[in-house]
């Protein structure tokens, strides 16, 4: 709970300057990640979307936009939830919820689609969120896991430590005065599994047909998984 807490406290400090943020110290490489995995995901008219840990509603607007379907982001931070809420109210089609990832207030088999981008490694229990998203996919379903990833090349994974330890907290804390914040940002994503460990997890939860997409450098990667057509649970 302690980690919970301080994970929601940390969201809602530095929401009101999250998306600058993060064009700056991603050098906007998030939204080509997107616009690369956006690709991949096959929303059609109808179909019901989750995107979780939605944060600032950047993902699920792309998700919503010109298209019928149902989306709904659901979020811990009250706080990212109220940009979100500002940035997406000319959208009929997108409803916004607080809540928590690995306990979803969603029966069985209810979305076609669960999309979380830069949101697993926050996670208190990454299994236990898996197994979530599993149960609330259809039969069928695709999952699409967009997330920050340790670098393989020993050089380039060098260099990314030094940014992620020492640069990025010094310009959060001088552009967005939340360098503390930030820091919570190198440590979750030091600590976060390696692709092939995502993977591998993903695999244990009964997903089928993983694809693994690596984007920079393997600095972040996408998963892609689904819930096999028979499958009822």
């Amino acid at each position: 709970m302690q980690t919970e807490n301080r994970i929601q406290t940390i969201f809602n400090n530095i929401s009101n300057d999250y998306d600058h943020m993060n064009d700056i110290i991603s050098f906007n490489q998030h939204t080509i990640w997107r616009n690369k995995t956006n690709r991949e995901i096959f929303v059609k008219d109808g179909h019901k979307v989750l995107d979780l840990c939605c944060g600032t509603g950047d993902w699920t607007l792309q998700l919503a936009d010109n298209l019928k379907a149902d989306i709904t982001g659901l979020d811990f931070s009250e706080n990212m939830l109220a940009v979100a809420r500002e940035k997406t109210e000319n959208f009929g089609n997108i409803n916004l919820v607080q809540g928590d990832a690995t306990d979803l207030p969603y029966e069985d088999n209810t979305f076609d689609i669960v999309t979380i981008g830069f949101g697993l490694r926050n996670l208190p229990d990454y299994q236990k969120g898996i197994r979530e998203f599993y149960r609330v996919l259809k039969p069928g379903g695709q999952l699409v896991v967009l997330e920050t990833s340790n670098p393989e090349n020993p050089l380039i994974n060098f260099g990314f430590k030094i940014y992620f330890s020492k640069i990025m907290p010094f310009l959060g804390q001088k552009i967005a005065g939340s360098g503390q914040e930030y820091t919570w940002l190198y440590e979750s994503t030091s600590h976060f599994l390696t692709k092939r460990e995502l993977k591998e997890m993903l695999q244990t939860e009964n997903f089928i047909n993983v694809k693994v997409i690596p984007h920079t450098f393997g600095t972040a990667a996408t998963h892609i998984g689904y819930k096999a057509l028979g499958d009822q649970m």
